[in-house]
């Protein structure tokens, strides 16, 4: 059994061996090893647009068109000049109230919109109402100062007439104690007469004389009486005219107690609150009129053909989706430093020049009633220049 298990084993081994591969040589080993690490040819160009021709149509029609947009606009943007440094503007001011007191009453709040005239705070008006009554009685004494001065006048134009009677009177009497006298001295020198007659009419001539004299000066002192009463006559005028401008000023005064919007605008800056006690001139609101503007600095090297009146394409930052139009309203006549609080000095040594700022006004045609815009915010004007 083991030398025919043997034989089987051995006659099984043979046709094995003769189906084995010829072994090869060094040589031809390392032909084979050579031709297997040799990287595989690299594709061309051409042959790789010819694989991807879709992709490749679709990026050159893409190149060609963003190379035509960015030349249309380069030609569209060449007109423009435009700038980041650029705010609204707007001549905000303080309201204060033009007489002291406590405040009774606020009638807006932070940042309501008000129309001219509306009522924006109100001080107590009953000082002020008492002052109205003050001068209402000086302004009546002043007339009855004037009515009884004016009284006095009649009065002394009657004294005047009755002096200037008197005095005519004494003149009468006077002229016939001179004929008298002439007539008592005719018949004395004739001798018919006697001295006892012409001392006499000497002494009624005389009497008469000092009577005149004395008619005179009543008629004198009658009308210096009459100009010192037209003198007191234009002093309790002017007395009436004071009175009466002081009225006119308490008056005045009770209308400042109401506090109202000098034009259309808004709130801003609510300082002022009920019960708290104020003084003239103390400010109670910042307010910010709705007409507002744009102020641009451009670089001086832009203004070159910048002119008032050319049309302007806004965009504010804080509503990027939205565009406004304006204009060029004014270019100012110099740098924006040249009117600062420090201007600057360059006459040094040390100088480096550096390109300035104009601030240039530009006016909006239309804001918007629903953008609630103010001065500070920031945008970015487009000026067509050519």
């Amino acid at each position: 059994m083991d030398a025919q298990t043997r034989e089987r084993g051995s006659s099984a081994e043979q046709p094995l061996r003769t189906k084995e591969a010829p072994r090869s040589s060094p040589d031809q080993a390392s032909d084979v090893k050579d031709q297997s690490n040799k990287p595989a040819p690299t594709p061309s160009l051409r042959d790789r647009l010819r694989e991807h021709w879709l992709l490749a149509s679709a990026g050159a029609i893409v190149l060609v068109a963003a190379l035509v947009a960015g030349l249309l606009y380069w030609l569209e943007v060449r007109h423009y000049e435009s700038t980041d440094d650029a705010f609204i503007a707007a001549r905000s001011f303080s309201v204060a109230s033009k007489v002291g007191g406590y405040v009774t009453d606020v009638a807006v709040t932070d940042n309501q919109h008000v129309n001219a005239g509306d009522l924006l705070a109100k001080i107590d008006e009953r000082d002020y109402r008492i002052a109205i009554e003050q001068a209402n009685a000086q302004v009546a004494s002043a007339k009855a100062n004037i009515d009884n001065v004016e009284a006095q006048i009649v009065s002394q134009e009657e004294q005047i007439k009755q002096a200037q009677a008197q005095l005519e009177q004494a003149q009468a009497q006077l002229q016939f104690a001179q004929e008298e006298f002439r007539r008592a001295e005719e018949l004395v020198e004739k001798g018919a007469g006697t001295v006892q007659r012409q001392q006499q009419t000497r002494s009624d001539l005389q009497a008469q004389q000092a009577n005149t004299e004395r008619a005179k000066t009543a008629v004198t002192a009658a009308q210096l009486g009459i100009k010192t009463l037209q003198a007191q006559l234009e002093g309790a005028r002017a007395q009436l005219q004071q009175s009466q401008a002081q009225l006119d000023q308490a008056r005045l005064n009770l209308q400042y107690t109401n506090v109202v919007a000098a034009q259309s605008g808004r709130v801003v800056k609510l300082s002022g609150a009920k019960g708290t006690f104020v003084t003239a001139g103390q400010s109670l609101i910042m307010f910010v009129p709705d007409e507002v503007w744009i102020v641009a600095n451009y670089k001086e090297t832009q203004l070159s053909d910048m002119r008032p009146g050319q049309p302007v394409e806004i965009r504010i930052d804080a509503y990027p989706g939205r565009k406004l139009t304006g204009r060029v309203d004014s270019v100012q006549p110099g740098s924006g430093t040249a009117f600062s609080l420090l201007p600057a000095e360059n006459a040094t040594g040390n100088y480096v020049k550096v390109v300035q700022r104009v601030p240039v006004k530009i006016a909006v045609d239309n804001w918007p009633p629903d953008l609630p815009v103010g001065p500070g915010m920031s945008v970015v004007p487009w000026t067509r220049v050519r």
